[in-house]
Order: structure tokens, then C-alpha cells, then sequence
């Protein structure tokens, strides 16, 4: 009997999914999902970003954060750092894995970055030079499935990043629907051209579900062989250049996903949903998330009063 290829959710909420909140999280607060999100047992959490505070007010608070969780053995806590600056304070505070981020659209680059793609590949030499003993690099590749200024990008184009980072000396490489609008047909076509340059280990999926197919874009790619993905807690996140976007792939509906389809994922799902349910209160509106509101397939009801026997 084969044994079923398990699929490791990665954790992206408190960077990802709270980068465009307009009301600020509390450090506090912050530092307590961090703690939470360990203690489920999550293999990767991008716990923040060393941007500009300026320019991401709502991740301001990076270094407190990551001296204030606790942090679990095994455990990778990620930083998304822009520059070399970026680079060096997430360092200071003692991330493990520093996550760089470039667009394969040049107008998405300046738009999001202020770079062209070279510019930004300049800039992440400098970061690859930095002492970092056993700190990891990951390199991601923004709009890899579609550019909303420029539409469908060249495969060839974003391999070639791809083997750009590799060059760097990236240790993983994540490819990006940033603005949700992948199809599971080329998912599985680009995945399946990735994953003998990369590795299945090595290589994540992040989709955004901007147009409803997160989940089915999940089981393309694992389908095709990948078993990396992340996911925000409530689905929350969005990209300011897609206008609708519903945020990334929701954690607690794809671990329930895995679930009825007997996919491992070492997570625990009713801990999940608690979790999620006490996310509108904490950001202050509704979020996306679907299971948190219906329960799992499990949670069945009892009959309506009245009926007649069968």
C-alpha cells in the first residue's frame, strides 16, 4: 500500500495577511498568534518584514515581534526583507530564513518595489554576500502565474529567475500568484517544469484566491508533485494592485480540504478554527474563511424537530 505524500502548510498570516490591515495589530497580539501558530506546529511562519515602516506601517513592530514569541525546535521563522538594509535588521533579530521578493513583471516590480527586476537582483547579491552562518535564503517570484499590468508571463521567463536565485545561492524557491490569477492547468505545467530545478522540498506554491481557484490550484500543484504551500489564517492578506483580492489560500480551509481528502498535514484543524474565530475581533471586520463559519464536514447537526420516521 502507497503511502499518501503529506502536503506542509506553510504560515504566512503575520506578514502576508496583516501587511495591509488598515487598523494596526498590537504587538502583543501579534506576538501571541506567532506563539499559537508554534505550538500547532507549523514548519515555516513568516513571522514579519523589515520594510520601511513608512512604507508598511502595520509591520512596524518586526524586531519586537521577533524578540517577543517564543520560538519551538524545528521551527523556520521567516523575514521578507527588500534590501540589504532590510537584510541586516532581520538578521539582528535572529530570523532563520530571510525571504527575498522580486516580481518576474517589470511594472509589477516598480510598482510594489521602486526597482526595476535588475535593480532588485543587485540588490539581493549584496544580501547573498552577508555573513548569515545558518540562515536560510528563499527567493520568491512574484506574479509567476500572470502580471495584472502585463498579463501571462513566459514560462521560460520565470524559470530563469528561478535559476537566478539558484545562482544566488538560494536554498528555496517560492513561486507567487500575487494577485490571484492562476488556473490549475498552469499550475500544474509550471510546477512541472520547476520542480526538476528546485526539488519537491525545496519548492513553494503561494496562491491568493483574488478569483476563487486558491484551493483548486493547491490540488493541482500537489498533484503535479509540489507539497510546499502557504496559507494566512482567515484567508487574510491581498495584493493593493488587485482590486478585490480576497486575500491568500485560508489555512484552516485547506488543512480541512486535506482532511476529507486523506492528505496529511500534521496540523491540528478544530485548534485551527478556534484560532480563526477570533480573528474578525482582532483585525475588526469578517474574514474570508469558510470553514471557521460552517464548521468541518464532521460537525454534523441534529434533525429538524418533527420529522416522521423513515
Amino acid at each position: 500500500m502507497s503511502t499518501v505524500r503529506p502536503l506542509i502548510v506553510q504560515e504566512v498570516c503575520l506578514r502576508d495577511g496583516l501587511q495591509i490591515e488598515p487598523v494596526f495589530v498590537p504587538t502583543a497580539d501579534k506576538i501571541r498568534l506567532a506563539d499559537a501558530f508554534s505550538a500547532l506546529g507549523f514548519a515555516r511562519i513568516e513571522v514579519s518584514s523589515f520594510v520601511s515602516p513608512r512604507a508598511v506601517p502595520a509591520l512596524a513592530d518586526a524586531a519586537e515581534v521577533f524578540a517577543g514569541m517564543q520560538r519551538a525546535p524545528g521551527t523556520v521563522y521567516v523575514a521578507l526583507v527588500p534590501n540589504l538594509k532590510g537584510a541586516e535588521r532581520a538578521l539582528a533579530a535572529g530570523a532563520g530564513e530571510l525571504n527575498l521578493v522580486m516580481s518576474v513583471g517589470q511594472t509589477h516590480n516598480l510598482a510594489n518595489m521602486r526597482m526595476t527586476t535588475e535593480e532588485s537582483f543587485d540588490g539581493f547579491a549584496r544580501i547573498a554576500a552577508l555573513p548569515r552562518g545558518d540562515v536560510l535564503l528563499n527567493g520568491s517570484v512574484a506574479t509567476a502565474f500572470g502580471c495584472p499590468f502585463e498579463g501571462g508571463q513566459p514560462v521560460a521567463k520565470v524559470l530563469d529567475l528561478v535559476r537566478r536565485y539558484l545562482d544566488l545561492g538560494c536554498n528555496g524557491i517560492t513561486l507567487a500568484d500575487t494577485t490571484g490569477m492562476a488556473n490549475p492547468r498552469q499550475v500544474a505545467a509550471l510546477v512541472e517544469r520547476a520542480l526538476p530545478l528546485v526539488g519537491a522540498d525545496a519548492l513553494t506554491l503561494h496562491f491568493h484566491n483574488t478569483r476563487g481557484l486558491g484551493l483548486a490550484n493547491v490540488v493541482a500543484a500537489y498533484d503535479a508533485g509540489a507539497q510546499r504551500f502557504d496559507a494566512a489564517l482567515g484567508g487574510l492578506g491581498g495584493c493593493p494592485f488587485a482590486p478585490g483580492a480576497s486575500g491568500n489560500i485560508c489555512t484552516e480551509d485547506l488543512v480541512a480540504m486535506c482532511e476529507e481528502m486523506g492528505i496529511p498535514t500534521g496540523l491540528d484543524l478544530p485548534a485551527l478554527i478556534a484560532l480563526s474565530r477570533g480573528l474578525p475581533a482582532l483585525v475588526g471586520h469578517e474574514t474570508a474563511g469558510q470553514v471557521a463559519k460552517a464548521g468541518r464536514v464532521a460537525d454534523l447537526h441534529p434533525a429538524p424537530p418533527g420529522l416522521r420516521a423513515a
